[in-house]
């Protein structure tokens, strides 16, 4: 009986990984302007969320650079204007926009990225998106972002 007992113990510690790892999410990005994902859920559960950008092409930051972007449905076309003027050195990302919830850094081929931000920042009913602001790449490369139980 005691080796049951420490049996189950030792499997509950074992499933403590993937309850973590719903509060995190890697995201490829390619040499041919797509993510690997169209929709991304996070749990209501999350305290924080964590999203791994890999850019898992081989093209350079300058040619086909990529970032992982959140904010609102309504914000992506005012972002994606305003980080073209703000250009390559700055991300293609306004510096201090509010309405950016989160963001990696713009990476090249081969480089990855991670960004983490308070699940508290969503509102549940808003539409939210993930998008590239690399010129160009918010029309092909997003998805959705939704809160869940």
């Amino acid at each position: 009986m005691p080796f049951k007992f420490a049996a189950a113990i030792l499997l509950s510690f074992a499933s403590l990984p993937a309850l973590a790892a719903e509060c995190e999410v890697d995201v490829a990005a390619t040499d041919k302007m797509t993510f690997d994902t169209d929709a991304i859920e996070i749990s209501k559960s999350c305290e924080t969320f964590t999203v791994n950008l890999q850019h898992i092409g081989s093209m350079g930051i300058s040619s086909m650079g990529h970032n992982w972007v959140l904010t609102k449905e309504s914000d992506v076309s005012g972002i994606t204007t305003a980080g073209i003027a703000a250009g390559l050195d700055n991300d293609y990302l306004p510096t201090e926009d509010d309405r950016i919830i989160a963001h990696t850094d713009l990476i090249g081929g081969g480089e990855s990225s991670s960004t983490t931000f308070d699940v508290a920042d969503l509102e549940e009913g808003k539409d939210y998106t993930f998008f590239c602001s690399f010129p160009g790449h918010s029309t092909a490369m997003r998805g959705s972002v939704t809160l869940v139980e």
